[in-house]
């Protein structure tokens, strides 16, 4: 048996490649946080791990992943792995940062990332329940009569019957996530993600009380915040000065990790 690297009541983190140390704990998740390396540089750590959608198809059947859509668009064509390890796209989010990276001139700023979430099964058998947050209520709404969307096998559902609807300010949370990026705020690691856009995304695929898996754990973020959520998280980091790193923060949690919106 893997011995964790870091444990408390809610998250543990193993030392390892995933590919080896999930096999090893057997574990079910209600869903998967992934950013994997993407291969689009020359560094030593960012490297494609082969095999790691068929690792995360047998820990769970919803996932999160960041990936850009150019490794979509041009070879490798990393949607054909995602289909031939028996994942499909429910949809996509993106995430504006509060500012950008890279100096190149001759295209438009990159302010965001693509995050997709897939699923494997019956889409009726995955949790996804749409977080939703307060923005006010309209003064002028009244109760409406809308039609009603039963759950189905696709994943878009399909219109029945009528409910009456009245504005209570809450709101789905949209599909484009403004976020500070951590960026300045010295991370942990160069790719952190912050909490404010981790958090809708487990919020949607975890129920409350179920357990997060990240392959590919990093600073931990994901742990982080399905911690503060009362989530319990496992990941799995292969580097170990980095998973000495996130051990240390997440043994302080002292550490304001909000990732507020500039």
């Amino acid at each position: 048996m893997t011995a964790p690297y870091y444990q408390d009541d809610l998250v543990t983190l193993y030392l390892g490649d995933c590919r080896e140390v999930l096999p090893a704990l057997g574990v079910t998740a209600d869903c998967i946080v992934a950013d994997p390396p993407y291969e689009s540089t020359s560094l030593e750590w960012d490297r494609w791990p082969d095999g790691w959608l068929e690792t995360a198809a047998k820990v769970s059947n919803s996932m999160w992943c960041f990936l850009p859509l150019r490794q979509f668009a041009e070879p490798p064509y990393r949607g054909i792995e995602f289909r031939a390890a028996g994942w499909r796209m429910s949809h996509d989010a993106v995430w504006e940062k509060h500012n950008g990276s890279g100096f190149a001139a001759d295209r438009l700023k990159c302010v965001h990332e693509t995050m997709t979430h897939w699923y494997r099964g019956r889409w009726g058998a995955v949790y996804h329940e749409a977080p939703r947050v307060f923005v006010g209520v309209d003064p002028h709404s009244r109760k409406v009569r809308l039609p009603r969307k039963p759950q189905t096998d696709a994943h878009h559902g399909a219109l029945s019957g009528v409910h009456t609807w009245a504005d209570d300010g809450m709101r789905i949370v949209r599909s484009v996530i403004r976020a500070r990026s951590m960026h300045g705020l010295r991370p942990i690691s160069r790719t952190q993600k912050p909490e404010l856009l981790l958090s809708p995304l487990i919020e949607y695929a975890c129920p409350p009380g179920g357990l997060v898996v990240d392959l590919f754990a990093g600073s931990c973020s994901t742990l982080f915040t399905a911690r503060a959520s009362g989530r319990r998280a496992i990941g799995v980091e292969r580097s170990e000065p980095q998973a000495e790193k996130a051990a240390s923060w997440l043994e302080r949690a002292t550490l304001d990790f909000t990732g507020g919106a500039a």
